[in-house]
């Protein structure tokens, strides 16, 4: 009798040797399950001729990651090419990922390969993709699929033998719904996703990576290394990292070159940790929730707060009295929570209630923001002071449209 072999789904495993030497190949420090699960699934698509993408915010390493599957592949003897899509102007990107034929546009006064031609039977290391233009995207859905393409300027099909890795820092399927990114292309290319966690999810991989720049940078340049006290490392554990790993470095070698020999203490390191984009940070306030019931806290906390000054406000517009604390005659509302979530005046006389549980109180407060916010989801999370993962696992969770 004939036997079918099954085939069983091969576990996960975050401390196989495989990945243990791209870690150390590449330089990759971290133990974090968020990075141990990205590596491993690099490593383990490498074998196969997939379309990989490459999902993370700047700086958090993503460029590593093509690197993983181009060494762990079968084309690691062939060219690896990394192309960053959102540096090349509009005008002369098919030319660089295509080529082009003498005379076919000013300034053409010889024929060129394209990346993809140079690349022929390598990894093609796409970054920033979704900046390409819709109509570059159209012809690098065609070499997905058929292998064909066209130089500029001519009529004859060439063909290619290429993986792609691509990478993007933005949510594509919301470029899609926006008109931004063809829909075809992104089911194409992301066959495989891999997610690179942001700095400020990895916990302690934050002091070793601080510790390994401190180190590089005494050894560089001969001085003494600073250490961290571990005020200091749960200073910088809170610290959401917009810039993430590079933001990092950069703060460690700035406090290498003013302290060097010095442990650094809490206040130093407040003192080097910059404002974020949204005008709100320091270690304390930048901390992303992740348990569920500290989200809730949180957010029941800001729904207190916010109360507390509706009233306040409300009285004032009843009356039509001056704040006491206010000797120029007109009142100023209590800017902690209302320069935090940005309610405006109009809004906030509008609300006569408050939620009477938590989980009224967090599908009021999000529901509410996401709506003052028009439906923008990442400025939403921002003023909410959650991350955008947690923010959409509430959405789904309270049915939020």
């Amino acid at each position: 009798m004939k036997t079918t072999k099954v085939l069983r789904p091969i576990q996960m495993n975050t401390d196989s040797s495989e990945i243990q030497q791209a870690k150390q190949r590449f330089g990759i420090i971290g133990n974090s399950p968020a990075l141990l699960e990205a590596i491993s699934r690099a490593v383990r698509v490498a074998p196969i001729d997939l379309s990989v993408l490459v999902n993370g915010e700047s700086g958090s390493g993503k460029e590593f990651f093509p690197k993983i599957i181009h060494q762990f592949g079968a084309r690691k003897h062939k060219k690896y090419i990394a192309v960053n899509c959102g540096a090349i102007p509009e005008g002369t990107i098919d030319s660089e990922l295509f080529g082009h034929e003498k005379g076919s546009f000013t300034g053409a006064i010889a024929a060129r390969k394209g990346y993809f031609e140079e690349a022929d039977g390598g990894t093609l290391f796409l970054d920033e993709v979704a900046e390409l233009p819709l109509t570059t995207q159209a012809r690098l859905l065609r070499v997905l699929e058929s292998g064909e393409f066209l130089k500029v300027g001519s009529s004859v099909v060439q063909k290619t033998d290429v993986r792609i890795v691509a990478a993007t820092n933005v949510n594509l399927l919301e470029a899609v719904r926006n008109g931004r990114f063809r829909e075809d292309l992104y089911y194409r290319l992301s066959t495989v996703t891999i997610v690179v966690p942001n700095l400020h999810d990895r916990g302690a991989d934050i002091h070793l990576l601080a510790r390994k720049f401190a180190s590089d940078f005494a050894r560089r340049y001969m001085t003494e290394p600073i250490s961290f006290s571990p005020e200091a490392v749960h200073a910088m554990e809170l610290y959401r990292w917009p810039g993430n790993v590079r933001q990092l470095k950069n703060i460690v070698d700035q406090l290498s070159l003013f302290d060097a020999g010095s442990e650094i203490s809490r206040q130093r390191m407040l003192e080097v940790l910059p404002i974020d984009h949204s005008g709100l940070s320091t270690p304390a306030t930048t901390q992303r929730a992740e348990d569920p019931e500290a989200e809730r806290k949180m957010l029941w906390q800001l729904v207190l707060s916010l109360k507390a000054e509706i009233e306040q406000l409300k009285k004032h517009v009843m009356t039509g009295a001056s704040d006491p604390a206010d000797h120029s005659g007109e009142f100023s509302p209590v800017p902690s929570v209302t320069s935090l979530v940005k309610y405006p005046e109009a809004d906030l006389i509008g609300i006569h209630s408050v939620p009477t549980s938590l989980e009224e109180a967090e599908k009021t407060t999000i529901a509410e923001t996401l709506a003052r916010n028009g439906g923008n989801k990442r400025k939403t999370a921002e003023d909410l002071n959650i991350s955008l993962r947690t923010l959409y696992r509430k959405l789904q969770e309270y049915e939020i449209q």
